[in-house]
């Protein structure tokens, strides 16, 4: 079955949305539920779905994007600072790899990140999670 992907009409036109800025990698527009007024997404205009799909080409531009959008976006909505996130495969609503860039203010309600955060049981299980962490690295780089 083919599904249709909400990012990618409206990179086509073929949906409305409030564009705040493009260039020939990506397109950025508000969240249509924000969680502060002035929440953008970053999508590159190309369909990948996941941040480790993305072609090694594209990750310097659309992060030199995703910076400009988190400096426009803090300056335009007079914002304290922002929050950058992207969502892979859990919590990704659309199949579309996109960047949140949401305005932040101090006391805003928001705590952190926006799941509950916890500690390590022990230095055992800390050091195992870094080993398998740095183990992966290493095997993706001899990938290349």
């Amino acid at each position: 079955m083919l599904s249709i992907c909400v990012f990618c009409e409206i990179l086509r036109g073929a949906r409305a949305a409030h564009v705040v800025f493009e260039d020939e990698h990506s397109l950025a527009f508000l969240d249509q539920r924000p969680l502060f007024p002035g929440h953008c997404l970053l999508v590159p205009r190309q369909h990948h779905e996941t941040l480790q799909e993305l072609p090694a080409a594209l990750v310097g531009p659309l992060f030199l994007s995703a910076r400009l959008l988190a400096r426009s976006v803090e300056g335009g909505m007079r914002a304290d600072g922002v929050f950058v996130a992207v969502n892979n495969r859990v919590s990704q609503s659309v199949p579309h790899l996109h960047i949140h860039v949401v305005p932040r203010r101090r006391k805003d309600g928001l705590r952190g990140f926006f799941w509950p955060r916890g500690k390590y049981q022990s230095e055992q299980e800390a050091v195992a999670a870094r080993d398998a962490i740095r183990s992966a690295v290493a095997e993706f780089q001899r990938e290349g």
